[in-house]
């Protein structure tokens, strides 16, 4: 599938006018340090673990590394990147999130180095990385999908990728097969369970990940939350 195709723009829209405008003040609460209910203050939780996870397969020093950000959000990850020293592009779908984190790093001396810009994480403008994480921005994909969005990137990424999938749980299929139900306009974007062995089995056999392999994986579950890490690289 070209990822300029129907179904890859189609899918790419719904995201971007959940998180732009349905889920947006609910998603900027949950990524502040304001009090949350129990369900949500699981998911807080388990994001911030998650977060720390794929920070630490970048390593502690990125001074003179230049990391995209696939789909930044309210922009903690990046901030803490920038932190360690690198150079950051933080894009997102959401115009409204990219916003607020612009807002909620202004005041941090590094975030001098964080280019914030809503659009496209493919778009080729924004040129190669070291490093490209991508936290819970492509879980809404088919697995085969997913693999084109990461394969799309591996061309212009020099070291690795660490990224994010919802893992295929009996848990998580069921919430997939209830949220099916609901009325198609209370819907948020149906997050899609894969399988690890499969999403690596694709991984391995697409031709722009030749030479690389995958370092290691993670799972997290906290409560509402669950998730799993891949960080893979060039060997």
């Amino acid at each position: 599938m070209d990822m300029r195709s129907t179904e890859y723009t189609a899918r790419r829209g719904e995201i971007e006018a959940y998180f732009d405008r349905t889920a947006a003040a609910a998603w900027a609460r949950l990524t502040s340090d304001a009090p949350l209910g129990r369900i949500r203050a699981t998911v807080r939780a388990g994001r911030d673990r998650m977060r720390a996870t794929l920070l630490a397969a970048l390593g502690d020093d990125l001074h003179g590394q230049r990391v995209l950000d696939a789909g930044c959000g309210t922009g903690a990850l990046a901030l803490e990147a920038a932190r360690r020293g690198a150079e950051v592009v933080a894009i997102d779908l959401s115009p409204t999130l990219v916003q607020l984190a612009r807002e909620r790093t202004a005041s941090d001396p590094v975030a001098q180095r964080i280019t914030f810009c809503s659009g496209d994480m493919l778009d080729p403008a924004l040129g190669t990385f070291d490093h490209v994480v991508a936290m819970d921005s492509i879980i809404h994909y088919e697995a085969r999908d997913a693999v084109r969005v990461l394969a799309a990137l591996a061309p212009r990424t020099r070291r690795g990728m660490a990224f994010t999938f919802a893992p295929r749980t009996p848990a998580l299929a069921a919430m997939h097969a209830v949220g099916r139900f609901f009325p198609r306009g209370d819907r948020a974007p149906s997050i899609v369970p894969v399988a690890e062995a499969q999403l690596s089995a694709q991984l391995a056999a697409d031709p722009a990940f030749a030479g690389w392999r995958c370092r290691n994986s993670t799972r997290i579950s906290s409560g509402f939350y669950t998730s799993q890490a891949m960080h893979w690289s060039r060997a």
